[in-house]
């Protein structure tokens, strides 16, 4: 009997041991799940930080948004949030300043042309600025991603907190665009002014973009159309000019189409470009069938920093500052509180 008893308590045990084992993991799970993503990191107020006045232009509206607030809504626009960290700091340090140089040059009369809603902003969220997000929108287009996108760029933004990009003590121009075709362009090559920091400078990593090679076709007669269009000039082409009534006039030090003839009008590569919505104006064509294509490389103006050339130097080692250093050329990277210090001086 004895024996009998002590080869049940063994087995007895054994027996509610699996049974509980099961049911502990059904009824407490791990606390600390490995696919929780990070919560968002907030921004501080600085009680002295500027307010900037933002025009939404699809709620046509404007928002007062403080200035590092709208730095993050900048960059997680701008760019991808997975780019790399040291490339989001860099995207970061270019759109404060960017908007730091904007209100010190006091000029927002461009406003004015997108409508009465938009009096008294200082800027827009569309691209004739900078691209802006509010919140409300990062996490409608994030979805499930919006707390771990959402820490990433806050840390890029409290990173480079208060910190600007300057030549000679003033924030720069800081002009940046998509993806170069292996070079940046020199300013006066693209816009009306010549910026000594936005000179031509190689980019040859930006080969490895997904917008580096960008393919367009057109009927003939529809290129022309909207050449006049948007230009206003008449395209004459002789019937004895052949494949030979397009060709290049001249080119810019970034080795894109500066000038060129189209049957007996001279465009610049800019125009061309904006008519057609061509992804740059390093472009190449090829006629058949009635039917012109058009290859490009590159995506966006080409001036400043280039934000794949950014992320793609960011994988390669370079820092923030080494990223910025290289697009803007003989900058610095500043304090903010002592830009607006001399600032408040002058006045």
């Amino acid at each position: 009997m004895r024996k009998g008893l002590w080869l049940f308590v063994p087995i007895f045990f054994f027996l509610l041991v699996m049974l509980a084992v099961p049911a502990l993991l059904v009824s407490y799970p791990s606390a600390t799940p490995q696919e929780k993503a990070p919560a968002p990191q907030e921004l501080p107020r600085d009680p002295d930080e500027p307010v900037i006045r933002v025009f939404l232009s699809e709620e046509k509206r404007v928002v007062r948004v403080p200035l590092e607030q709208y730095v993050r809504g900048v960059v997680a626009a701008e760019m991808p949030a997975d780019f790399h960290m040291e490339a989001l700091k860099a995207q970061a340090l270019a759109a404060r300043t960017y908007i730091v140089d904007r209100l010190r040059g006091g000029d927002f009369s461009d406003m004015e042309t997108m409508g009465t809603e938009a009096k008294g902003a200082h800027v827009s969220d569309s691209v004739l600025h900078q691209a802006y997000r509010t919140d409300e929108q990062l996490k409608k287009s994030w979805g499930d991603r919006y707390a771990a996108y959402s820490s990433r760029i806050n840390r890029a933004v409290l990173d480079t907190r208060g910190q600007v990009i300057l030549y000679e003590g003033e924030p720069i121009y800081a002009a940046f665009f998509s993806t170069s075709n292996g070079r940046t362009e020199n300013s006066e090559d693209v816009f009306s002014k010549s910026f000594p920091y936005l000179r031509s400078v190689p980019s040859p990593w930006d080969e490895k973009s997904p917008r580096f090679l960008n393919e367009k076709t057109l009927t003939l007669d529809d290129f022309v159309r909207r050449m006049e269009k948007a230009t206003g000039k008449r395209v004459a082409v002789a019937a004895s000019s052949g494949g030979d009534w397009i060709r290049v006039l001249e080119r810019t030090s970034g080795r894109r189409i500066k000038t060129l003839r189209i049957g007996d009008q001279t465009f610049t590569g800019r125009q061309v470009r904006e008519a057609l919505g061509l992804s740059s104006t390093d472009f190449t064509w090829t006629i058949e069938n009635g039917r012109i294509r058009f290859q490009s490389k590159g995506y966006g103006h080409g001036v400043g920093m280039s934000q794949w050339g950014a992320n793609l130097l960011a994988h390669q080692g370079k820092s923030a500052e080494e990223i910025v250093r290289h697009y803007y050329r003989g900058v610095d990277i500043g304090s903010l509180n002592a830009v607006l210090s001399q600032a408040s001086k002058k006045n």
